[in-house]
């Protein structure tokens, strides 16, 4: 009896881990869906991918955050929060705040920021 009650231990926990592996796996980065979002809020305008404008490239940010464990809240509270941004010529502006409420969007594209 005591070998089936370990067994079965032992299944619940397998179980319960592939759960979690494939939940996390899930969570796949959306790089088109992101890049629409960054185009749709005019976030081109002021930054590029891989040249600096009035902002900075998204490769230099996901090279400023690379490896920072505060990267992606960050981030995603500059985006959403509307804190100033410092431009190139001193003067500075409120952020603008991206137009969504959807957190899974919001973070699609800061991580599809910090992948670059």
């Amino acid at each position: 009896m005591k070998s089936k009650c370990n067994i079965s231990k032992l299944v619940a926990m397998i179980a319960f881990a592939s759960t979690g592996l494939i939940s996390t796996s899930a969570y796949a980065l959306d790089a088109a869906a992101a890049e629409t979002m960054v185009r749709q809020n005019g976030c081109f305008k002021c930054h590029s991918i891989t040249k600096a404008k009035d902002g900075p490239s998204y490769h230099s940010v996901a090279e400023k955050y690379r490896g920072k464990s505060d990267a992606e809240a960050r981030l995603i509270k500059h985006i959403t929060s509307g804190e100033k941004a410092k431009f190139p010529d001193g003067h500075e502006e409120d952020h603008k705040i991206i137009k969504t409420k959807d957190m899974s969007e919001i973070k699609n594209v800061v991580d599809w920021i910090l992948s670059l």
